[in-house]
């Protein structure tokens, strides 16, 4: 049977959806939900909570839960996609922000990430993505020198993908990704427009070449408010 807070999640989600609750409309208050549902307001905490991470209301302190836009970008999740090319599916205005450029030592967790030796160095790459003049994905790239051995400014707001696979001929094949949803960091505050949201979903990707190789480590933090999280899935049957 399915916990209780889900199932009022799930009816809630309804309300919005068929705009019984439009854009803009103020929830019931906690007390007044746990009312009508005959349940605890921790429950219905638990109901709010869900429908601020999955970007349908935001909580605004001392006032309550507002229903915000519903519009969302289709984020594929099992492809490996650059950012140019879903930009290039949008009906929005788009722009790369680059915020860090640098050959470093990596920190011991990235170390471990990309699998390499605290000896070596990577390429640190901050973009901030801007749609329709919000910040709202910040991308964190690490890429071993080896197999990247030159990046500009220039390519890193282009397409890194581009110049890898048309410039310097790397096949691309695969990736292993983690979705997790995180408060925000000091970084997340500092570049993207959170708008009081209080989490972020990221997208944690180990990317290899054709050989196996792993070449790329990066952390894609959106805003969850607007991006929907797709994936084709096909039942194998025996």
């Amino acid at each position: 049977m399915m916990q209780k807070y889900l199932t009022i999640y799930h009816e809630l989600v309804n309300r919005i959806e068929t705009d019984y609750w439009p854009e803009s409309t103020m929830l019931p208050s906690e007390n007044e939900l746990a009312t009508k549902y005959d349940t605890s307001r921790e429950t219905i905490r638990k109901s709010l909570d869900l429908l601020v991470q999955n970007g349908y209301i935001q909580k605004i302190r001392g006032k309550g839960s507002v229903v915000i836009s519903k519009a969302k970008f289709n984020f594929p999740v099992s492809g490996i996609v650059s950012f140019k090319e879903l930009a290039s599916e949008m009906q929005e205005p788009v722009k790369t922000l680059v915020k860090e450029l640098a050959l470093m030592e990596p920190e011991e967790s990235v170390q471990k990430d990309l699998e390499i030796s605290a000896k070596e160095k990577v390429w640190k790459v901050v973009r901030v993505r801007e749609i329709s003049g919000e910040k709202i994905i910040l991308d964190k790239d690490y890429f071993n020198p080896h197999y990247v051995p030159d990046l500009t400014t220039e390519i890193a707001a282009d397409s890194i993908y581009d110049y890898l696979e048309h410039e310097l001929g790397l096949k691309i094949s695969f990736a292993r990704k983690e979705i997790v949803v995180e408060q925000p960091t000091e970084a997340d505050r500092k570049y993207l427009d959170l708008n009081g949201f209080s989490n972020v979903v990221v997208i944690k990707s180990k990317v290899y070449l054709e050989d196996t190789s792993l070449f790329q480590y990066t952390e894609s933090r959106h805003r969850p408010d607007k991006f929907r999280f797709v994936e084709f899935a096909r039942r194998v049957h025996n």
